[in-house]
């Protein structure tokens, strides 16, 4: 059975895989379109299965509101490398899975992967599995978080497609939670207020102090002092409600919102790759790998 223009146009739109790929699979399969597809799929998880430990610590941060407002979520996905983190392919995917997060209620990535794309019949990690097979980089769903209001306002915000905040607030409107959510994006606060710091946190920051203080010669009693400045000054530093407001230093963000009747229920702030370790890049291993189809 000879292959077709038409045949190929068919198996690149329901696998998104490139023509010449769609050609071989349907010159192998002597024009069966139905073992063609299920060949690719097989090929696409061996491909996905191979760079599974390879880092990916780039990628972008996507938000996502249900039709009627009551969720809203943030994702992060991560590629290898910036290059395919901008492409149509890799963005497309992205707001696919924002969009099945914000529409579902699962615990952890685990059940998301295991989760029906909306709109769609093949898993997250199916639809993944094929991103892989397409661009060649391993393709991670790392993490994802929803809030789930009952009258209470979200403000979201992203700066660029590298950091993403959602901010769930009492009183105020959604132009201030925005520019919370802004303020948290730029300053990055570790907590809403000082009682939320770990006492871990504290002890730590306090026995640095201590030291440093300790090395002025100055008397116990003024040491104390300075170790209690030090500390008021770490938590305010650290904490959103102690921070100086981003867009007028001379209020803080408690006195921002005191001021509209607000109150900050929680917050969520995504960075892409934070917490990722890199490796360092050794261009022609990387190169000898694509070579040998690694």
């Amino acid at each position: 059975m000879s292959v077709t223009a038409s045949m190929v146009k068919e198996l690149r739109e329901r696998t998104g895989s490139g023509m010449m790929e769609c050609k071989k699979a349907l010159v192998e399969t002597g024009g069966d379109l139905e073992v063609a597809i299920e060949n690719m799929r097989k090929s696409g998880m061996a491909k996905a299965d191979k760079k599974a430990g390879r880092i990916a610590a780039e990628g972008i941060i996507a938000i996502a509101t249900s039709g009627d407002a009551s969720s809203t979520s943030i994702v992060e996905i991560n590629s290898e490398t910036d290059f395919v983190s901008k492409g149509d392919d890799f963005l497309d995917f992205t707001a696919a899975v924002a969009n099945t997060v914000v529409n579902n209620d699962m615990a952890d990535v685990d059940a998301l992967n295991a989760t029906e794309v909306t709109g769609e019949s093949l898993t997250v990690d199916e639809k993944r599995r094929q991103l892989i097979a397409k661009v060649g980089e391993n393709i991670n769903v790392r993490r994802f978080q929803t809030i789930k209001t009952d009258g209470s306002i979200v403000g979201t915000y992203m700066h660029g497609i590298r950091i993403g905040v959602l901010v769930e607030m009492e009183g105020g409107d959604v132009a201030l939670a925005k520019d919370v959510a802004m303020h948290i994006a730029a300053i990055k606060p570790m907590c809403i207020s000082e009682a939320e710091v770990p006492a871990e946190e504290i002890a730590k920051e306090k026995e640095i102090f201590k030291s440093q203080a300790a090395e002025s010669g100055k008397p116990p009693e003024i040491v104390e002092k300075m170790i209690v400045g030090k500390i008021k000054k770490f938590l305010k530093g650290i904490t959103l409600l102690g921070q100086p407001f981003v867009k007028d230093g001379d209020v803080t963000v408690e006195q921002l919102l005191k001021s509209n009747n607000a109150k900050i229920i929680s917050f969520v702030r995504f960075e892409v790759g934070e917490g990722i370790e890199k490796k360092e890049d050794d261009f022609a291993a990387e190169v000898m790998a694509q070579a040998r189809g690694e």
